[in-house]
């Protein structure tokens, strides 16, 4: 099949097909020719510390938990790929890991599917939406596929020892030496003084880095008198732009997206975030001891993957692993209720605009984190806290306040934007493309309370086996989480059984109890059907 230019593709599509494909005929009220703008909010490595989400019961995000009270919030919601680079591919084409063999960190603008296949900016720009985005959205940066580009991707700040950027020397060691990123909290007031070395002398003061190879020093007076960290760069971006739209007539809807960095690594921001949770008073997360002793992560990954090691050299710079959690977690609540202000703003700006009531606003994060939970700190695990995110739809045709218990993931996203915004037309470019794998949540978005929907009864999460090609569907590892249950198939055979219904943290593996062997032959089938096997 011949690709389209656009203005061909704006043509067909009004008549109502692309490349002979029926255009989804749902419009929502409002807007520009009755179609609505979208705020699209995209947060890093948020897990459930959400106000409302149970995470974290000192969690404070009272932004979104007013789009909670004013929208439909999933409760049960599950990235696809429970790491950066795979996860947002999978958020942005709407297909699965497996459909495109894209399961770990290769470039999506290097996948072939992916690449012939419409991301969410391309679409709604090809169906005449102005569409505008800054921060991280995609994980590997291409400009083009927005109309209006900000900020690139900044993990800023770090500390800087004069040639490089280390871990903060708060931090104790040995956990310091993991690295400027992942070895790194400290709020921004804790300005860091890194000792001269006999290759570095010494700096004191941030630096972030605009583009990843370039240093960029950021000045810190006081909390009133200092550099704005790259998130509230990127909410001043969006709030000018809203502003901006705001005062002239629009002739066209706009796609305006935001992706944050925070809570992901290095977790640092401004102080007044981290007296929210003085650390003596922050509670422990609910871990039970020995929880590791009966999953199978480390038979497939031993023991110096990220999310163990991490975990293991927390203990090893702390007295004790409680302590060493504590500060932990308190620089994540941190981060969290950070990046909630900072959304905030936005829908403080949306709030004040004339595009208040035409307006969809979705948040949502790329996966969760462990917090300590079966000994591991990290994302890239198949367990509930690395899989769970938050979900939150606000707008025109949405129900207010409601709450939704089916399984969901991030996979579903794409086409409920495009069925809430009427877009028409393939999402493919060409025959080299894929049609999109998820299923519009319009019908809870309507009534939150219903059965009545067209997808799977259970979330699909995939990582990548060590070792095997990521286009080898059978060779990684995977899970299925439905309302009730989670199962776990390793690529070694070994699997892991949950039921929620009685083990909410996921304490007890019943995958070799026999009272149970019925419900996980079920499972493990729907698994094997969803990747094609």
């Amino acid at each position: 099949m011949a690709k389209l230019s656009r203005r061909d593709f704006l043509k067909v599509a009004a008549a109502g097909t692309v490349l002979g494909m029926p255009g989804a005929m749902v419009r929502a009220a409002g807007g520009v020719d009755g179609r609505p703008n979208v705020v699209f909010i995209v947060i890093d490595d948020l897990n459930d510390y959400v106000t409302g989400m149970g995470g974290h019961p000192q969690a404070h995000t009272p932004n979104m938990a007013r789009l909670a009270t004013g929208g439909v919030s999933f409760r049960r919601a599950y990235s696809n790929n429970p790491i950066c680079a795979p996860s947002r591919a999978s958020l942005f084409s709407g297909l699965y890991p497996h459909t495109s063999g894209l399961v770990h960190f290769g470039k999506w603008f290097e996948n072939e599917t992916i690449i012939n296949s419409y991301t969410i900016p391309e679409y709604f720009g090809a169906n005449g939406y102005r569409t505008l985005g800054t921060g991280k959205l995609e994980h590997h940066w291409r400009p083009h596929i927005w109309e209006v580009n900000g900020y690139r991707a900044n993990y800023g700040p770090f500390a800087y020892n004069g040639k490089e950027v280390v871990g903060h020397p708060s931090v104790p060691e040995p956990f310091r030496s993991i690295g400027a990123v992942d070895g790194s909290f400290a709020p921004f007031s804790d300005v860091p003084s890194v000792p001269p070395t006999d290759d570095a002398p010494g700096h004191t003061g941030w630096v972030d880095k605009p583009v990843w190879n370039e240093i960029r020093h950021l000045r810190y007076v006081s909390e009133d008198d200092r550099d704005p960290l790259p998130d509230e760069r990127c909410t001043q971006w969006a709030v000018d732009h809203i502003r901006k739209m705001s005062a002239q007539p629009q002739d066209r809807p706009f796609l305006l997206a935001v992706g944050y960095l925070r809570p992901h690594t290095p977790l640092v921001a401004p102080k007044r975030f981290f007296d929210m949770f003085p650390r003596e008073s922050v509670e422990l997360p609910t871990i039970l001891a020995g929880d590791a002793d009966d999953t199978h992560y480390l038979d497939v990954y031993g023991p110096d993957t990220k999310g163990p090691k991490h975990y293991r050299l927390l203990k090893e710079s702390y007295p004790t692993i409680e302590e060493g959690l504590r500060a932990y977690a308190q620089a994540y609540l941190a981060c969290a209720a950070f990046v909630d202000a900072e959304i905030g703003k936005v829908l403080d700006a949306v709030d004040a605009s004339p595009f208040r009531d035409d307006t969809i606003i979705v948040v949502t994060s790329d996966h969760g984190y462990h917090m300590g939970e079966k000994d591991y700190l990290f994302k890239n695990s198949l367990w509930e806290e690395s899989g769970r995110v938050p979900l939150l739809f606000r707008g025109p045709g949405i129900a207010e306040g409601g709450v939704v218990e089916q399984s969901v993931s991030l996979i579903d996203v794409y086409p409920t934007m495009k069925d809430l915004c009427g877009l028409q037309g393939d999402t493919r470019k060409n025959a080299k493309g894929a049609p999109l794998d998820g299923h519009s949540l319009r019908p809870f978005l309507v009534d939150p309370t219903t059965d009545e929907w067209d997808g799977p009864t259970a979330a699909l999460t995939v990582i990548k086996a060590q070792g095997r090609a990521p286009d080898n569907v059978g060779q990684q590892n995977y899970s299925v989480r439905t309302r009730r249950w989670r199962y776990i198939l390793y690529n070694n055979g070994a699997e892991e059984l949950y039921d929620h219904d009685a083990d909410p943290f996921e304490w007890t593996n019943l995958a070799s109890d026999a009272r149970c062997a019925g419900a996980k032959a079920d499972l493990k089938a729907q698994l094997l059907r969803m990747t094609g096997r």
